[in-house]
């Protein structure tokens, strides 16, 4: 358990905001890195949060709720989200492996 470089683990200053706000409370991230491990902390403007889970999965295994938990109202929200965040070089294969990190606002 150690605490890690939130830029490492939350791409920019949106998602940053979102998860001081609450709207986020997971981000997946492709499994050739793994940017944290359960139990890592991270500070967001003076706010800390703890990694509370790392899940090794594949795209196929998203649900709504994943996408909610991102800050996307649906799962067919997210999927358009992340073709626009990749330039629309992004393609959703159900077979890509990924890290879902689930974090918490820390007591």
């Amino acid at each position: 358990m150690s605490e890690i470089d939130v830029d490492g683990l939350l791409p920019n200053d949106r998602v940053k905001q979102s998860v001081l706000e609450g709207d986020v409370t997971q981000l997946t991230r492709g499994a050739s890195n793994r940017y944290a491990e359960a139990g890592d902390t991270f500070a967001v403007d003076g706010e800390t949060f703890r990694v509370a889970s790392v899940e090794e999965r594949t795209l196929g295994e998203f649900t709504d709720e994943d996408a909610r938990r991102e800050g996307s109202e649906s799962l067919d929200a997210y999927k358009e989200r992340m073709n626009r965040v990749h330039g629309g070089n992004f393609e959703w294969d159900d077979g890509d492996e990924v890290v879902t990190y689930r974090f918490e606002r820390a007591d």
